[in-house]
Protein backbone atom coordinates (compact mmCIF):
# COMPACT_ATOMS: atom_id res chain seq x y z
CA UNK A 1 0.00 0.00 0.00
CA UNK A 2 1.60 3.33 -0.83
CA UNK A 3 1.86 6.51 1.48
CA UNK A 4 -1.23 8.07 -0.13
CA UNK A 5 -3.55 5.42 0.28
CA UNK A 6 -2.24 4.97 3.85
CA UNK A 7 -3.02 8.80 4.20
CA UNK A 8 -6.22 8.48 2.14
CA UNK A 9 -7.36 5.06 4.72
CA UNK A 10 -6.63 7.05 7.95
CA UNK A 11 -8.23 10.59 6.77
CA UNK A 12 -11.49 8.01 5.94
CA UNK A 13 -11.17 6.69 9.50
CA UNK A 14 -10.53 10.19 10.95
CA UNK A 15 -13.38 12.13 8.97
CA UNK A 16 -16.45 9.08 10.37
CA UNK A 17 -15.46 9.71 13.63
CA UNK A 18 -14.85 13.95 13.48
CA UNK A 19 -17.01 14.84 10.29
CA UNK A 20 -15.58 16.35 6.93
CA UNK A 21 -16.94 20.04 6.98
CA UNK A 22 -14.71 21.22 9.68
CA UNK A 23 -11.73 19.39 8.58
CA UNK A 24 -8.87 21.38 9.51
CA UNK A 25 -5.55 19.98 8.12
CA UNK A 26 -3.27 20.35 11.30
CA UNK A 27 -5.12 18.41 13.37
CA UNK A 28 -6.11 15.75 11.43
CA UNK A 29 -2.36 15.55 9.81
CA UNK A 30 -1.65 14.99 13.59
CA UNK A 31 -4.01 12.16 14.26
CA UNK A 32 -3.08 10.39 11.27
CA UNK A 33 1.29 10.64 11.83
CA UNK A 34 2.02 12.95 9.52
CA UNK A 35 2.12 17.06 8.39
CA UNK A 36 -0.15 19.50 6.42
CA UNK A 37 2.82 19.66 3.93
CA UNK A 38 2.44 16.08 3.14
CA UNK A 39 -0.81 15.78 2.94
CA UNK A 40 -0.80 18.88 0.39
CA UNK A 41 1.88 17.30 -1.64
CA UNK A 42 0.33 13.92 -1.80
CA UNK A 43 -3.65 15.56 -2.51
CA UNK A 44 -2.97 19.29 -4.51
CA UNK A 45 -4.79 21.22 -1.40
CA UNK A 46 -6.97 20.45 1.10
CA UNK A 47 -10.04 20.39 -1.53
CA UNK A 48 -7.73 17.41 -3.41
CA UNK A 49 -7.88 15.64 0.16
CA UNK A 50 -11.31 16.57 0.42
CA UNK A 51 -12.10 15.03 -3.14
CA UNK A 52 -10.41 11.92 -2.66
CA UNK A 53 -12.44 10.98 0.99
CA UNK A 54 -15.88 11.89 -0.78
CA UNK A 55 -14.58 9.61 -4.09
CA UNK A 56 -13.60 6.98 -1.01
CA UNK A 57 -17.13 7.27 0.61
CA UNK A 58 -18.66 7.09 -2.43
CA UNK A 59 -16.51 3.25 -2.84
CA UNK A 60 -18.08 2.79 0.16
CA UNK A 61 -21.83 3.31 -1.01
CA UNK A 62 -21.65 1.62 -4.17
CA UNK A 63 -19.96 -1.71 -2.30
CA UNK A 64 -23.03 -1.32 -0.14
CA UNK A 65 -25.59 -1.26 -3.23
CA UNK A 66 -23.41 -4.80 -4.31
CA UNK A 67 -23.85 -6.26 -1.63
CA UNK A 68 -27.78 -5.51 -1.35
CA UNK A 69 -28.13 -6.63 -5.14
CA UNK A 70 -28.62 -10.19 -5.45
CA UNK A 71 -26.78 -12.34 -7.94
CA UNK A 72 -28.26 -13.72 -10.84
CA UNK A 73 -31.31 -12.11 -11.79
CA UNK A 74 -31.82 -8.69 -9.48
CA UNK A 75 -35.35 -8.51 -10.43
CA UNK A 76 -36.47 -11.20 -9.16
CA UNK A 77 -36.13 -9.95 -5.89
CA UNK A 78 -38.44 -6.82 -6.19
CA UNK A 79 -38.31 -3.26 -4.49
CA UNK A 80 -39.70 -4.11 -1.64
CA UNK A 81 -37.42 -6.56 -1.28
CA UNK A 82 -34.48 -4.28 -1.95
CA UNK A 83 -35.85 -1.65 0.66
CA UNK A 84 -35.92 -4.48 3.19
CA UNK A 85 -32.09 -5.25 2.33
CA UNK A 86 -31.28 -1.92 2.36
CA UNK A 87 -32.93 -0.45 5.65
CA UNK A 88 -31.94 -3.74 7.11
CA UNK A 89 -27.86 -2.75 6.43
CA UNK A 90 -28.47 1.41 6.98
CA UNK A 91 -29.87 1.01 10.14
CA UNK A 92 -27.26 -1.44 11.54
CA UNK A 93 -25.62 0.41 14.25
CA UNK A 94 -22.07 -0.19 13.08
CA UNK A 95 -22.63 1.74 10.13
CA UNK A 96 -23.86 5.11 11.60
CA UNK A 97 -20.23 6.79 11.17
CA UNK A 98 -20.17 6.20 7.35
CA UNK A 99 -24.22 7.19 6.91
CA UNK A 100 -23.57 10.64 9.14
CA UNK A 101 -20.47 11.24 6.62
CA UNK A 102 -22.89 10.51 3.80
CA UNK A 103 -25.54 13.40 5.41
CA UNK A 104 -22.80 15.93 5.56
CA UNK A 105 -21.47 15.53 2.52
CA UNK A 106 -25.43 15.06 0.69
CA UNK A 107 -26.14 18.28 2.40
CA UNK A 108 -22.95 20.04 2.20
CA UNK A 109 -23.43 19.23 -2.00
CA UNK A 110 -26.70 20.88 -1.92
CA UNK A 111 -25.69 24.10 -0.24
CA UNK A 112 -22.28 24.25 -2.24
CA UNK A 113 -22.74 22.40 -5.44
CA UNK A 114 -19.75 24.05 -7.01
CA UNK A 115 -16.15 22.78 -6.10
CA UNK A 116 -15.64 20.18 -4.01
CA UNK A 117 -19.16 18.47 -3.22
CA UNK A 118 -20.52 19.12 -6.59
CA UNK A 119 -22.61 16.32 -7.82
CA UNK A 120 -21.94 14.45 -4.73
CA UNK A 121 -25.96 14.27 -4.20
CA UNK A 122 -26.69 13.79 -7.42
CA UNK A 123 -24.50 10.93 -8.19
CA UNK A 124 -25.37 8.96 -5.23
CA UNK A 125 -29.36 9.04 -5.94
CA UNK A 126 -28.40 7.99 -9.79
CA UNK A 127 -26.79 5.46 -8.16
CA UNK A 128 -29.44 4.46 -5.57
CA UNK A 129 -32.18 4.55 -8.10
CA UNK A 130 -30.03 2.41 -11.02
CA UNK A 131 -30.27 -0.40 -8.14
CA UNK A 132 -33.65 0.11 -7.24
CA UNK A 133 -34.31 -0.21 -11.27
CA UNK A 134 -32.24 -3.54 -11.05
CA UNK A 135 -34.71 -5.08 -8.84
CA UNK A 136 -37.77 -4.19 -10.63
CA UNK A 137 -39.00 -6.36 -12.85
CA UNK A 138 -38.19 -5.10 -16.85
CA UNK A 139 -42.09 -4.24 -17.56
CA UNK A 140 -41.92 -2.16 -14.59
CA UNK A 141 -38.29 -0.85 -14.49
CA UNK A 142 -38.86 0.56 -17.78
CA UNK A 143 -42.24 2.46 -16.93
CA UNK A 144 -43.26 5.85 -15.42
CA UNK A 145 -44.84 3.94 -12.82
CA UNK A 146 -41.88 2.57 -11.80
CA UNK A 147 -39.71 5.09 -11.87
CA UNK A 148 -42.12 6.83 -9.37
CA UNK A 149 -42.33 4.20 -7.51
CA UNK A 150 -38.31 3.96 -6.86
CA UNK A 151 -38.18 7.32 -6.37
CA UNK A 152 -40.83 6.91 -4.05
CA UNK A 153 -38.99 4.07 -2.36
CA UNK A 154 -35.54 5.87 -2.42
CA UNK A 155 -37.33 9.24 -0.89
CA UNK A 156 -38.78 7.04 2.17
CA UNK A 157 -35.70 5.46 2.70
CA UNK A 158 -33.73 8.61 2.54
CA UNK A 159 -36.40 10.28 4.69
CA UNK A 160 -36.09 7.33 7.68
CA UNK A 161 -32.15 7.49 7.29
CA UNK A 162 -31.88 11.35 8.40
CA UNK A 163 -34.65 10.61 11.04
CA UNK A 164 -32.65 7.67 12.66
CA UNK A 165 -29.41 9.87 12.34
CA UNK A 166 -31.24 12.25 13.94
CA UNK A 167 -33.32 10.36 16.97
CA UNK A 168 -31.66 7.26 17.13
CA UNK A 169 -35.14 5.79 17.32
CA UNK A 170 -34.46 2.46 15.22
CA UNK A 171 -37.62 1.14 17.02
CA UNK A 172 -40.13 3.66 15.36
CA UNK A 173 -38.54 3.89 12.20
CA UNK A 174 -38.19 0.22 11.48
CA UNK A 175 -41.37 0.74 11.85
CA UNK A 176 -42.60 3.60 9.13
CA UNK A 177 -40.27 1.97 6.72
CA UNK A 178 -42.53 -1.71 7.52
CA UNK A 179 -45.22 0.50 7.42
CA UNK A 180 -44.77 1.50 4.03
CA UNK A 181 -43.75 -2.08 2.91
CA UNK A 182 -47.26 -3.10 3.83
CA UNK A 183 -48.96 -0.12 1.42
CA UNK A 184 -47.19 -1.81 -1.74
CA UNK A 185 -49.60 -3.70 -4.29
CA UNK A 186 -49.63 -7.03 -5.41
CA UNK A 187 -48.15 -10.61 -3.45
CA UNK A 188 -45.61 -10.32 -0.99
CA UNK A 189 -42.15 -9.14 -1.79
CA UNK A 190 -43.20 -9.15 -5.50
CA UNK A 191 -44.20 -4.93 -5.70
CA UNK A 192 -42.38 -1.85 -4.81
CA UNK A 193 -43.55 -0.22 -1.42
Amino acid sequence: MTRKVELLEATYRYVLEHGLTQLSLRPLAAAIGSSPRVLVFLFGSKEGLVRAVLARARTDELAVLDHVRPSGDPAAIGLATAVERLWAWLAAPEHRPVLTLWAESYARSLVEPGGVWGGFAAATVHDWLALLADCQPPQERDSVDGSARRTLALAVLRGALLDLLATGDHERVTAAIDRQLALRPGPAHAGPP
